[in-house]
């Protein structure tokens, strides 16, 4: 199994008036990557930053890094240059936002990038599938995207896995309400790259909170190996 525990604080979260100070403060705090939130107004309903931001925390924070773009966007097309020239390392795209899912895979990999591709609640897993061979991330929401702070979605890890079933090396992203209470339910279905938000940016220990979480989705996977 090629997959490992990776805990990737949601910038969002944070105080936006120092985002790049608090991009460091979360590495240092033992983050193994950063979750970047682009959203459009029109793919959800809330709008949030784009690709001249990304450049600029590249500036402010330096190569390593790992920005994985979590591209809420009517047209992801759009920006895959932009981003990579800005400095993103991931980009993940909606499955519900694109009519030609295998052009942009072929895209976003010509310019660089990593390839993640999302879907929403009310999508299902099977739409995804077809993909998932030629990605580096399927991103399960667990929550409607576009706002922070919304309950965990415990219906979606079937999805989870499903996908860890059918697709064993796969890296799969959890995205919504997840934190200390929900990260046992995200782990033990398969996934492995743990996005959180308020309850790891907002705690007064950030520190413990991502090696909490770390160390659940470590032992999940290792039990998971155990087992086959």
């Amino acid at each position: 199994m090629a997959y490992s525990a990776r805990i990737g604080p949601s910038i969002l979260s944070s105080d936006l008036s120092c985002l790049g100070s608090e991009c460091v403060r979360m590495m240092e705090c033992g983050a193994d990557y950063l979750h970047l939130d682009v959203m459009d107004g029109h793919f959800v309903p809330n709008l949030t930053f784009g690709h001249p931001m990304v450049e600029c925390l590249r500036k402010s924070v330096g190569r390593d890094p790992f920005f994985d773009m979590h591209m809420m966007v009517s047209r992801p097309e759009q920006w895959v240059k932009p981003m990579a020239a800005a400095g993103a390392n991931q980009y993940t795209f909606h499955i519900e936002a694109t009519t030609n899912p295998g052009n942009l895979i072929k895209e976003i990999r010509e310019s660089g990038m990593k390839v993640g591709l999302a879907i929403k609640p009310g999508t299902t897993v099977e739409e995804l599938a077809p993909w998932a061979n030629q990605i580096d991330m399927a991103l399960v929401m667990t929550v409607e995207p576009g706002f922070g702070g919304q309950k965990f979605m415990e219906d979606m890890m079937p999805k989870v896995s499903w996908l860890r079933s059918q697709f064993p090396s796969l890296d799969i992203e959890v995205d919504g309400g997840v934190g200390p209470d929900t990260i046992h339910k995200c782990a033990e279905a398969g996934a492995n790259m743990i996005v959180s938000g308020s309850a790891v940016i907002s705690s007064d220990d950030p520190r413990s909170v991502i090696a909490l979480l770390r160390t659940v989705v470590a032992e999940a996977i290792q039990k998971r190996s155990l087992d086959r």
